[in-house]
């Protein structure tokens, strides 16, 4: 289960950010997981569930999904959803161009 790795990296840079300011809490995470990123929400939840101590006691989490998408990397024109991954105006093969993303959006805190 590598969603516990990355919920306990997650966590360690969030305490960081929380001693850089001095907060007290956090109330709300919000974390984007791309479609292709290999991360199962429901276990990246889980894993927080466990993670959740000290500062992040009361925290909540909130995921957000992200879709894949597909361009041509030469020509830039978007692969629709489903559609063979070649361009059809010039042949190149697509380029994923978000939807693999793990990212911290937002870190809500008490601070004094």
């Amino acid at each position: 289960m590598h969603e516990y790795s990355l919920v306990r990296a997650m966590v360690d840079r969030v305490e960081q950010e929380a001693r850089a300011r001095n907060a007290i809490a956090i109330s709300r995470l919000a974390v984007r997981i791309g479609a292709m990123s290999g991360v199962e929400p429901e276990l990246f939840a889980s894993a927080f569930t466990l993670c959740r101590e000290g500062i992040l006691a009361e925290a909540e989490l909130q995921i957000r999904r992200s879709e894949a998408a597909w361009a041509c990397p030469k020509c830039t024109v978007a692969i629709p959803a489903g559609a063979v991954l070649r361009c059809r105006a010039c042949d190149a093969p697509a380029k994923l161009i978000s939807g693999d993303e793990i990212l911290l959006e937002q870190i809500e805190m008490e601070v004094p």
